[in-house]
């Protein structure tokens, strides 16, 4: 954005927030355009980024387990945490023997309704909350995208009873996951963990195997919370 967009957003004085633009700029929190003179988030943002993830009770607490999960898996392992009707994504990672994420997955989202571990936070939350999130537009990511709402009604109490959900290639071709929520102390979603692999390497049987493999994990997380 350019300082006028800024100032109508904000109500500021332009001179106000050129002095706040030039002072983040310097930090490195912001960057500008030569040729647009527009703003853009700097590297230092990364800095910020990291200490809040590393911040978060959730994070500290479900790191060393997923590496346990992605080496006994040997699969790669998602730790995300609702917002909205998206799950926000902290951490990747991978078996210690596979270099399979080539960049950070941090602050990527995805929709609750079409990802495994969004399922399974829907699958233990108040059937009015559920409502909610379900009650806009529900996009079609591929072919194998539930779109129609009772039909994801449906799947959602069949992940509350199994206590997993399943991405069957429903955000990208290719790619199935198998998810479960972590739950604080009231019961409430606090978070949930995933592994994601290709389709051809999901079978039901690695599925159920990986979902127990999560639920066991999530139990000890669970307490730490």
């Amino acid at each position: 954005l350019g300082v006028t967009e800024i100032s109508e957003k904000l109500g500021l004085y332009k001179s106000n927030v050129h002095n706040i633009l030039m002072t983040f700029t310097a930090l490195g929190y912001l960057t500008q355009d030569d040729e647009t003179g527009k703003f853009h988030l700097g590297v230092s943002v990364m800095t910020l980024s990291r200490a809040f993830r590393e911040g978060l009770d959730i994070t500290r607490v479900a790191v060393p387990f997923m590496r346990e999960i992605a080496n006994e898996a040997g699969e790669l392992v998602y730790l995300t945490v609702p917002r909205e009707d998206s799950v926000v994504y902290l951490e990747g990672i991978s078996p210690d023997n596979q270099r399979m994420v080539s960049k950070s997955v941090a602050g990527e989202c995805g929709k609750m309704y079409c990802t495994s571990v969004g399922k399974a936070m829907l699958a233990n939350m108040p059937k009015e909350e559920v409502e909610r999130y379900l009650s806009g537009e529900l996009e079609a990511f591929t072919e194998n995208t539930i779109t129609d709402k009772n039909k994801l009604l449906e799947e959602i109490e069949k992940t509350r009873i199994r206590g997993y959900g399943i991405d069957d290639m429903e955000i990208t071709f290719g790619i199935k996951c198998v998810g479960v929520a972590l739950l604080n102390h009231d019961g409430n979603v606090e978070g949930g963990l995933s592994i994601s692999a290709p389709s051809l390497r999901m079978s039901d049987e690695k599925i159920e195997l990986y979902a127990n493999i999560l639920k066991e994990y999530a139990a000890k997380i669970q307490k730490m919370l």
